[in-house]
């Protein structure tokens, strides 16, 4: 007799769970609660789909900070090069970009999402979309509201892959917590994590730079640096660079109301070359045009005079010295709704090895509904797959 598997959410986690099952022989279907599967993967993929990194996993595993150990043994059954031949299999043809990461030949994400649902249908996965879980009936059974009503859908397991609480209009808005909660299942509390800052800019700084990119720097925070660009943005900074960096910028605001972050303007300048360029003399020239000369023009100068106003008056040695650890003060994350990613979720100790949430037997949970974070460029999204792999494993071991 076929056993049955229902899966909860067709974000990358779910979909990962339901070919891990149907290609163990269960009959599998999806129950997505938006119009189509995928929706933040599609999102993701815009400016070009970052799979993974080409990292060993020591490397690897360094970017998920208080998680590590937890996620550890997923990864290492499913990881960066696990994720990378999973993709090429359903056609990707990947390939490793700059600073290691590697994309799909076609830089999309919409190919590779249309690949994996033929081969879904091709195992059999039945898809319900519009399909919205609201707990259990009176008999135990999911229960679904659908655009023709109430549903009760009966399985012998169930994967819960519902998403953070990040991005609500692409359907992840954390509002299935209650259905849990009344089960007995612990929750840490929700927060923006891959993220912008708020940063106190003057009226004039703002109005000239807001959506200016920021180009190559040092980002620092917490005893941690990242390499990468940023982004000034009308409220203040957000980014790559800066989403590497959110957890400890968000614990530290949480800790002492504000952070800092500092940035060296010139990471590729030692700082005592860029004081004898700084020294150089700059005759009628503006600071600016002075600064421009020295590689600190545009943003980078602006920002050197909007973080200190007597920026003309500092000398050649206190200007580089500024310009290689210039302290930006962070007010607060940005709200969650904007948040790429969300911190929080269900508590890691709610659920076994298997993923199996202890307090309900049979009901297994992936992705990013879990209290795990990491920042983007490939981690978020394979530890997304390794742990909807696992959790679909552990199902599919429990229906023998």
């Amino acid at each position: 007799m076929t056993r049955s598997a229902l899966i909860v959410g067709g974000g990358p986690a779910g979909l990962m769970a339901a070919e891990t099952l149907a290609a163990a022989g269960a009959a599998v279907e999806v129950c997505e609660a938006m119009p189509t599967p995928g929706r933040k993967f599609l999102r993701a993929g815009i400016g070009g789909l970052n799979l993974t990194r080409d990292e060993d996993l020591d490397s690897f595993l360094g970017h998920y900070g208080a998680a590590r150990a937890w996620i550890a043994p997923y990864l290492a059954a499913f990881g960066p090069g696990e994720a990378r031949a999973w993709a090429d299999g359903l056609g990707a043809d990947t390939f490793t970009g700059s600073s290691r990461r590697v994309f799909p030949r076609a830089m999309k994400a919409a190919p590779l999402l249309r690949a994996w649902l033929a081969r879904l249908s091709g195992l059999g996965v039945a898809f319900s979309p519009r399909c919205r879980w609201t707990g259990w009936d009176e008999t135990g059974a999911p229960a679904f509201a659908t655009p023709q009503g109430p549903a009760r859908k009966a399985a012998d397991a169930v994967v819960l892959a519902l998403g953070g609480a990040s991005w609500p209009r692409l359907g992840g808005d954390g509002s299935w917590t209650g259905l849990l909660a009344a089960r007995g299942v612990a929750f840490s509390p929700w927060r923006p994590a891959n993220c912008g800052f708020d940063v106190a800019w003057s009226d004039p700084f703002r109005d000239k730079f807001a959506g200016t990119p920021l180009p190559t720097a040092t980002f620092s925070c917490c005893g941690r640096a990242v390499r990468g660009a940023a982004v000034i943005t009308a409220t203040g900074i957000e980014g790559g660079a800066v989403y590497a960096l959110s957890a400890p910028l968000r614990d530290a605001i949480a800790n002492g109301g504000t952070a800092e972050l500092t940035l060296d303007l010139a990471p590729d300048r030692a700082e005592a070359a860029l004081a004898r360029a700084l020294a150089a003399p700059r005759g009628a020239k503006s600071l600016s045009t002075h600064l421009a000369r020295c590689g600190l023009g545009g943003v980078r100068g602006a920002l050197l005079r909007e973080i200190r106003r007597d920026a003309a008056a500092l000398s050649p040695a206190a200007l580089a010295r500024l310009a290689k650890a210039l302290p930006l003060t962070c007010l607060r994350p940005r709200p969650l709704a904007e948040a790429i990613s969300s911190a929080g979720g269900v508590a890691l100790t709610e659920v076994d090895g298997g993923l199996m949430l202890t307090a309900l037997p049979g009901v297994f949970c992936a992705g990013e509904m879990l209290d795990w974070e990491a920042p983007t460029g490939g981690y978020l999204l394979t530890a997304c797959l390794s742990l909807g792999r696992a959790a679909g494993a552990a199902a599919a071991a429990r229906l023998g």
